[in-house]
């Protein structure tokens, strides 16, 4: 039987048919894996538009590091999930919606995101666990399938998209696609605690309410910075959306990075709004002078700085 996923937020729930179960292609003891990239916070999240309901935008920031499920098949294995309620809840609905059995075999998973400081650990651990999954049974992968379950379960960050996106967390859909252009080398910190998104979700509401207008101002310039293919005006705008989360999650390292950003000579800087991340955005790839440069920084700070890329281009 099909089981109802609401695609494209709640607001748009639809029934999806449920597909005849394909064979599984995959040989005995052959392993299949599912692949998703995490996030450095974002480049921005506000409001979509100002209003006295705003909606929870945002432009997830794509980081070159990953969640990974495999699957090896196994007569003897166990096919328990070793992974978290969400993903066990995310597989559940996958195989209600297609009236499919796992078969038995083991489960193995790996993770480069930190859980709790805005790399959308949860996020990619599910969606890795559904491409596993699309792999397992030789079924074509459906984007909506996977909003669908997605809604079922939390805010979502983009993370199964392979581009950036202007994307509705809480209703699940996308806005814009803005394509695989723009790309950052970053040095990165992450300062001490976590952050529970849900539990500060009124809190953000209140205060896009409050900065609507310097909200619509920011995402105007960002997608015209998207728009041109200028990494330049992107981080402008990535860099006043961090000021802006400044006064309702503020970062500690915030002002004295934004005070040696020329320093540096980096062009913005950014942060994972409801997260502990904040980070330089830089150009062009950073040779071993800068990185001693920045790690020095960081350490008076009292943060280990990382470098990685972010983005695509």
């Amino acid at each position: 039987m099909p089981v109802r996923l609401p695609i494209g937020g709640p607001d748009r729930a639809v029934l999806i048919p449920a597909r005849e179960p394909g064979s599984t292609r995959q040989q005995p003891g052959r392993t299949v894996s599912g692949v998703c990239h995490g996030t450095l916070g974002e480049l921005y999240q506000g409001p979509l538009r100002a209003g006295a309901e705003p909606d929870i935008a945002v432009v997830s920031f794509p980081v070159d590091r990953h969640s990974w499920v495999h699957f090896t098949p196994g007569t003897h294995a166990p096919n328990r999930l070793p992974l978290g309620e969400k993903t066990a809840t995310a597989a559940r609905l996958f195989l209600e919606h297609f009236g499919l059995t796992l078969p038995p075999g083991h489960w193995d998973t790996h993770s480069d995101l930190r859980v709790g400081v805005g790399m959308a650990s949860s996020t990619a651990d599910i969606v890795a666990t559904l491409r596993c999954l699309f792999r397992i049974f030789a079924l074509p992968y459906d984007r909506d399938v996977v909003l669908g379950i997605l809604t079922a379960i939390e805010r979502a960050d983009s993370v199964f998209l392979d581009e950036f996106a202007l994307y509705l967390s809480g209703r699940h859909r996308v806005i814009r696609r803005l394509g695989t252009d723009i790309g950052f080398h970053t040095a990165y910190i992450t300062e001490p605690g976590t952050v529970d998104t849900a539990a500060v979700t009124g809190l953000l509401l209140e205060h896009y309410r409050r900065h609507g207008e310097e909200y619509e101002h920011c995402l105007t310039d960002l997608l015209k910075g998207f728009a041109s293919g200028d990494p330049a005006a992107v981080a402008r705008a990535a860099t006043a959306s961090a000021a802006l989360s400044q006064n309702v999650l503020p970062k500690a390292a915030f002002d004295s990075m934004l005070a040696h950003r020329e320093r540096f000579g980096a062009d913005g800087v950014f942060v994972a709004h409801t997260g502990c991340l904040i980070g330089y955005l830089f150009p062009t790839r950073l040779d071993a002078d800068a990185k001693s440069d920045l790690s020095a920084y960081f350490h008076t700070l009292g943060h280990q700085c990382s470098f990685t890329h972010g983005g695509y281009g």
